[in-house]
């Protein structure tokens, strides 16, 4: 979407989508509706509650590459409860790269705004675990690349990637489990919604088991 407009002093205000999509990001998180954070990456995102025990399901790996000082922030958000970067820093000396880690771990996510006496309001982060129930998910990937691809309508391994973080192996890997048709253009594989690979010998033959 286009974010700003010009006004005629030259400066620039959010355009009516934008400034949705910004009170979004403070306004559901408090209210429980998605799960928002840097969860795949350097960019806020949202996550419908469906999909919550997904991506948590799908951070395993970064959780268990976290370090000592990253496990140890958390723990002090869960003695302490919600805390901004400040209070995080004045509690344990924590950064905002420990909470951004953490946040791609998910492990912590946005939980609402904290008023400051001076310019913006600041982003208090809790435990996604105290926040959402989570649910066992063996294996995310396939269905995270397919509301990917849902809302996309065509993509490439690398778009996944770049709408999940992962590395392209790890989304070609989730797209072609799916068993979509592919279509090359300049060299590249683009993966269509909706388009199965399936040979119509096999289609009757699931629709006979179906029935």
């Amino acid at each position: 979407m286009t974010w700003g407009e010009r006004r005629d002093d030259g400066t620039h205000e959010f355009t009516p989508a934008m400034a949705r999509c910004w009170r979004w990001k403070d306004e559901l998180p408090a209210q429980g509706l998605a799960l928002v954070g840097k969860h795949f990456g350097a960019r806020a995102s949202l996550v419908a509650p469906r999909l919550v025990s997904h991506v948590w399901a799908a951070a395993r790996d970064r959780r268990a590459a976290l370090s000592e000082v990253d496990l140890h922030v958390a723990e002090v958000v869960r003695e302490h409860g919600a805390c901004t970067v400040p209070q995080l820093r004045a509690l344990c000396g924590a950064e905002k790269k420990h909470v951004d880690r953490l946040q791609r771990a998910l492990v912590l996510t946005n939980a609402h705004l904290v008023p400051q006496t001076t310019g913006w309001d600041a982003i208090a982060v809790d435990l996604v675990e105290r926040l959402w129930q989570i649910e066992p998910v063996d294996d995310p990937d396939p269905e995270l690349a397919r509301v990917v691809l849902a809302a996309a309508g065509e993509l490439s391994a690398a778009d996944l990637g770049g709408a999940l973080g992962w590395r392209v192996k790890r989304a070609r890997d989730a797209l072609d489990r799916l068993d979509l048709a592919v279509r090359v253009e300049d060299g590249l594989p683009l993966y269509t919604a909706g388009a199965s690979t399936a040979s119509p010998a096999r289609s009757a033959d699931s629709a006979s088991r179906a029935s």
